[in-house]
C-alpha cells in the first residue's frame, strides 16, 4: 500500500507507475483504493463508476476499469456533505459525521472488493488517501492505516520534497503514529526533486535513522507528468505558446467534475488552457469559453453567478466568441434547471444562462455508458462517456452536432457558436480534436492522444525503475491472507 505523508505528494502517479513497470514484467496486476473524493469520475466495464485515477492505472495495467479497484468513492454536493458511490453505484448522501457512522459497513464492502482482485492476479498495489497522520481520524479509518490494519497489508510511505519540510513529513509521520501502525509502515521514498539528488543523501540518512523505515530512493521531478490525465483541475497545464494559442478560458466551479475533458486540449502545443479561479473574470481575448461538468449544476450556478462569470461570458458571446457546455455546463446554458425532487438539495426550478433554447430536469436515475457516435459536421467518429442524472430537451436540440448510438445528441444555437452536450472524453477522438479546434481557426498537433498517454506511462514506468529499489520494494509485498 502506498500512502503519503500529505496530500497531492504524488501518490496516484506512483501507484500507475508501479503497475506498468509490474505489467511490463509479466505480472497481473490491479491497482486499488478502497476510499476516494473526487467529483472526477470514470465508467467502468460493469456499468459503474470509479475515480478517475484508478481508471488511468487500469489503464496502466492493460485492463478496462472496474468498480472493485475503488470501491468507495466520494462525490462532495456541498461543504458538509457527499453522495457516498459503493461498488459503482449511488449508496446515500452522507454529511461527516453520519459517514463515520457508516463507515464499518463500508470497511467491510472495501475488504470484499479487494479479496475479490487477489483471486485472480499475482499483485495489487494500493493506493493510500491523504495521509496516516491525521490520526483524529484513525478511528474507523477506511482510507489508510484502517485498512491496511484490516487486510493486513504493508505500506511504503511517500514524502513530497517539492513542498519543503519532507524530513519533518516523514518523520513527523513517524512520531505521531501509534507503534502498531508505525510498524506496518516498511519503507518510504521520496518524490518530486529537482536537481542533484546526492545533496539529499544525509537528509535520506536522517530520515532512515530516525524511523528504521527502508529507503527506496529519491524519485526526481517527472518531466511528463503534465502528458497524464490530472486528478487535480488544477495540474491540467498547457505547453501553449505566448502569441501562437487558441486560448480556452474555463471556469473553475466550486463542484467542477470530470475534468478530463481539459486533457487532450492541454496537450495540443497551439492551445492554452486557462483555469479561471474563483474572483478573477473570464479573459475578453478567449477564443472558447468550455463550461465544465458539474456535481451540482444548481449550486455552481449560483456559484457562476456570484464571480461575475455570466455577465462575463454573455459579453463574450456577444462578442462572437464560441460557448462550449459539457454535462452540468450544458445543463447551465439552457433557460431553467429543475429539480422537483429536490436530488441535489432543495426542491425548485433556477434561471440558467439562457444561450441555448433547452430546459432540464433533474430526475433521480443516473446514467452511467461508455458510448461511440459521430461528429455530425466532420463525420469524425467520436468516442466518450455518459455520467450524469437529467434529462435536456428542447428548440435547441433540433439542431444536434452529434450522433450517439444511431440517436442525435446535443444542441446548438442558430448560429452554432454555443454547444452543449451531455459526452465527457470527446476531445480525446483526434479526428474530432482536430475538426473542432480548426472551427475555432487553431490547429491540431497531436496526432494519437491515446498513444501519447501510454507513451507517458511507458516513461513514467522507466523512472520509477531507475531511480527506486524496486528489488526491495518487490520483495515487502505479502500474500494476501484468506478471507
Amino acid at each position: 500500500m502506498i500512502q503519503g505523508a500529505g496530500s497531492n505528494v504524488g501518490k496516484s502517479m506512483v501507484v500507475a507507475g508501479l503497475c506498468r513497470l509490474f505489467t511490463k514484467r509479466g505480472l497481473t496486476v490491479r491497482p486499488f483504493k478502497p476510499q476516494n473524493m473526487s467529483n472526477n469520475a470514470a465508467v467502468t466495464s460493469d456499468g459503474g463508476e470509479i475515480g478517475r485515477a484508478q481508471a488511468l492505472q487500469a489503464l496502466a495495467c492493460g485492463v478496462a476499469p472496474h468498480t472493485d479497484m475503488n470501491p468507495v468513492l466520494l462525490k462532495p454536493e456541498s461543504d458538509v456533505g457527499a453522495q457516498v458511490i459503493v461498488h459503482g453505484k449511488r449508496f446515500a448522501t452522507l454529511k461527516a459525521r453520519d459517514y463515520a457512522k457508516a463507515k464499518p459497513e463500508l470497511l467491510a464492502k472495501t475488504l470484499e472488493s479487494f479479496h475479490r482482485l487477489a483471486e485472480s492476479v499475482d499483485l495489487i498495489i494500493i493506493e493510500g488517501a491523504g495521509s496516516p497522520a491525521e490520526i483524529n481520524l484513525r478511528k474507523g479509518d477506511i482510507a489508510n492505516m484502517g485498512f491496511a490494519e484490516a487486510a493486513n497489508v504493508p505500506v511504503i510511505l511517500v514524502g513530497d520534497i517539492d513542498r519543503g519540510g519532507v524530513i519533518a513529513q516523514i518523520v513527523g509521520t513517524h512520531c505521531v503514529l501509534p507503534e502498531s501502525d508505525r510498524c506496518r509502515i516498511k519503507a518510504f521514498m521520496i518524490n518530486k526533486f529537482r536537481g542533484d539528488v546526492t545533496l539529499f543523501d544525509e537528509g535520506m540518512s536522517e530520515i532512515t535513522d530516525r524511523t528504521d523505515w527502508a529507503p527506496l530512493g529519491v524519485l526526481p521531478w517527472f518531466s511528463d507528468a503534465w502528458r497524464l490525465p490530472a486528478e487535480d483541475v488544477m495540474d491540467v497545464t498547457s505547453t501553449a505558446r505566448a502569441g501562437d494559442v487558441l486560448k480556452i478560458a474555463v471556469p473553475k466551479l466550486s463542484r467542477i467534475a470530470n475534468f478530463d475533458d481539459l486533457d487532450p486540449l492541454a496537450m495540443e502545443p497551439g492551445v492554452s488552457v486557462e483555469i479561471i479561479e474563483p474572483g478573477r473574470p473570464l479573459p475578453a481575448d478567449a477564443d472558447l469559453v468550455l463550461i465544465p461538468g458539474s456535481k451540482s449544476t444548481i449550486g455552481d450556478l449560483a456559484f457562476l453567478r456570484a464571480q461575475g462569470w455570466d455577465i462575463d461570458i454573455l459579453a463574450h458571446v456577444r462578442r462572437g466568441g464560441h460557448v462550449l457546455g459539457i454535462c452540468g455546463g450544458y445543463q447551465m446554458l439552457g433557460h431553467t434547471v429543475s429539480d422537483p425532487d429536490g436530488i441535489e438539495g432543495a426542491n425548485g426550478s433556477v434561471p440558467g444562462l439562457g444561450l441555448l433554447d433547452v430546459e432540464t430536469t433533474m430526475a433521480p436515475l443516473k446514467r452511467l455508458a461508455d458510448v461511440q457516435g459521430v461528429h455530425l459536421a466532420s463525420g469524425a467518429a467520436i468516442t466518450g462517456y455518459e455520467i450524469h442524472i437529467g434529462s435536456t430537451t428542447g428548440t435547441d436540440t433540433d439542431r444536434p452536432w452529434l450522433q450517439i448510438e444511431g440517436a442525435s445528441a446535443g444542441a446548438s444555437s442558430q448560429d452554432g457558436k454555443v454547444q452543449g452536450c451531455y459526452i465527457h472524453g470527446l476531445f480525446t477522438s483526434d479526428a474530432f480534436r482536430r475538426s473542432y479546434l480548426e472551427k475555432l481557426g487553431g490547429t491540431s498537433q497531436v496526432n494519437d492522444y491515446g498513444a501519447s498517454v501510454e507513451t507517458a506511462l511507458d516513461a513514467l514506468s522507466d523512472h520509477l525503475e531507475a531511480h527506486l529499489d524496486i528489488a526491495k520494494l518487490f520483495e515487502l509485498a505479502e500474500e494476501v491472507e484468506p478471507t
